[in-house]
């Protein structure tokens, strides 16, 4: 082997452990994928769907009510959506949503969604903590029925974009 053909294989080598090195730091401390298990969160995210989140967002910012977040627990992790911050007051009257006393749009329910969704509360969310729903409320487990408050720490990241199935890529709503 030449001179010239083992610098070539050295220089590839190198970029190959240079994408790799990059690759693992991107996905251990930037980004991550989640597969959506169940149709808790239709019609925005489907069942099978394969989502990208974002995992440094929470050291620079909070959650923000709206932000659908993937939310680690030690049996199962959950995909969601924040209706309510740490102080806020969450009830659902009537079939609709209330967090401080005013009423909410919910853009990212499909029509007769808000129908489905059954008085509860008025409970205050703690601090260090969240309230959060699916948005298929009527067979959604999430904070008014069995997740309860999920704690800061527990949310690990945002989604951001819809990767799988392919005719699905985009941002999430």
């Amino acid at each position: 082997m030449s001179e010239r053909s083992k610098k070539e294989w050295l220089e590839w080598l190198k970029a190959i452990a240079v994408a790799i090195t990059l690759a693992f730091i991107l996905r251990t401390f930037f980004f991550a994928t989640s597969i959506v298990e169940g149709a808790s969160m239709d019609p925005t995210l489907q069942n099978g769907e394969r989502v990208m989140f974002n995992k440094i967002i929470y050291y620079i910012d909070e959650p923000d009510q709206g932000d659908i977040v993937i939310i680690e627990r030690p049996v199962k992790s959950y995909v969601k959506r924040i209706i309510g911050q740490p102080g806020d007051t969450v009830e659902i009257r009537n079939h609709q949503l209330y967090v401080n006393g005013e009423k909410e749009t919910q853009s990212y329910l499909t029509e007769g969604a808000e129908s489905a969704t059954r008085d509860f509360g008025p409970v205050k969310v703690p601090e260090g903590e969240y309230f959060v729903m699916g948005d298929n409320r009527s067979i959604s487990k999430d904070s008014r029925n069995g997740l309860g408050f999920v704690k800061e720490e527990e949310i690990i990241g945002r989604t951001e974009l819809i990767i799988y199935p392919f005719n699905e890529w985009g941002l999430t709503k």
